[in-house]
C-alpha cells in the first residue's frame, strides 16, 4: 500500500511567467525531428536541441564560489587538468560520476557549488539572448518547449509534442520573455527547448544536464563561441551530451 499523500501541483498556467501556454495547436513544434535526423536520438547533441543544422556549440553551465560563477576552465586549471568540448564536470574535478553524494566536494578558493542541471540557467540566458537575437528575423515570435515533468505545475490537460525521451509543453512569445519565468518564481525552470518563427536556430537544455546546447548557422555558433559572458565549444550534432 502506497501511503504518500500525493504530491500538490498547481493548477495549468495561462503563461508561464510571461510565455503563453499553447493548449491546441502544436503546428510550430511539428519540424523538430523531420528534417535530417540521424542523430535525433537521446543522449545526442541533435537529440536535446535539433537536427538539420550547419554548426552546434555547447554552452557549460558556470559552477559556482558562494555567490560568484566560476568558469570550469579556471577549475580545470586548479586541478592540472585539460577541458576540452565534450569533458564531463565530474572529469574537470577528478570524481565519479556520484560525486555529489560525498559529504563534502568543492576546492577552497575556486570553487564550493557544482554547475546547475537542468536547462539552460537565468545567467547563461541573459548571455545568450542578445547573441539568438542578432541571429533571427523573427525574435518577437518564438517558440519554446517546457518538459511536462518537472513537478510544479498539472500541465496533465496540455498537450505535449516528443522529442527524444520527454514530453514537451509548448509555449510561446518574444525571445526577451524567456528568463520571465523566473521572475514570478525564482525556482522556476526555464523551457528546455527555444526556437524563432524562422528556425533559424534551436537552443535544447535538459533536467539531467549542465550544459546548453545551440544548433544554427556557423555565423551564430562563432558568435556563441566569441561572447565573453559565455564558456562555449564547438560540436556537432552527433556528439554526446553532458
Amino acid at each position: 500500500m502506497n501511503d504518500y499523500p500525493p504530491v500538490h501541483r498547481e493548477p495549468t498556467p495561462e503563461r508561464y511567467g510571461r510565455l503563453l501556454v499553447c493548449v491546441d495547436d502544436l503546428g510550430p513544434a511539428e519540424w523538430i525531428g523531420k528534417g535530417p535526423s540521424e542523430h535525433w536520438s537521446l543522449g545526442k547533441v541533435a537529440g536535446v536541441a535539433a537536427p538539420g543544422f550547419d554548426a552546434c556549440a555547447r554552452v557549460l553551465h558556470p559552477a559556482s564560489l558562494g555567490e560568484r560563477p566560476v568558469r570550469w576552465d579556471t577549475v580545470a586549471a586548479a586541478y592540472g587538468r585539460e577541458l576540452g568540448p565534450l569533458t564531463d564536470w565530474y572529469e574537470v574535478i577528478g570524481a565519479g560520476r556520484d560525486y555529489q553524494q560525498a559529504a563534502e566536494y568543492g576546492l577552497p578558493g575556486v570553487w564550493d557549488e557544482h554547475p546547475a542541471e537542468g536547462p539552460t540557467p537565468p545567467e547563461v540566458a541573459d548571455a545568450l539572448i542578445p547573441v539568438l537575437a542578432r541571429h533571427t528575423g523573427t525574435a518577437e515570435r518564438c517558440w519554446f518547449g517546457l518538459w511536462h515533468g518537472y513537478g510544479r505545475w498539472d500541465f496533465d490537460g496540455v498537450p505535449t509534442f516528443v522529442t527524444p525521451g520527454r514530453d514537451e509543453v509548448l509555449l510561446r512569445g518574444p525571445l526577451a520573455d524567456a528568463v520571465s519565468p523566473v521572475s514570478a518564481d525564482e525556482f522556476a525552470e526555464l523551457p528546455d527547448l527555444w526556437w524563432p518563427q524562422d528556425r533559424a536556430w534551436c537552443v535544447g537544455g535538459d533536467v539531467d544536464l549542465v550544459s546548453t546546447y545551440v544548433c544554427g548557422s556557423a555565423a551564430l555558433v562563432a558568435d556563441v563561441l566569441a561572447t565573453p559572458g559565455l564558456e562555449a565549444y564547438p560540436v556537432g550534432p552527433g556528439d554526446r551530451v553532458g
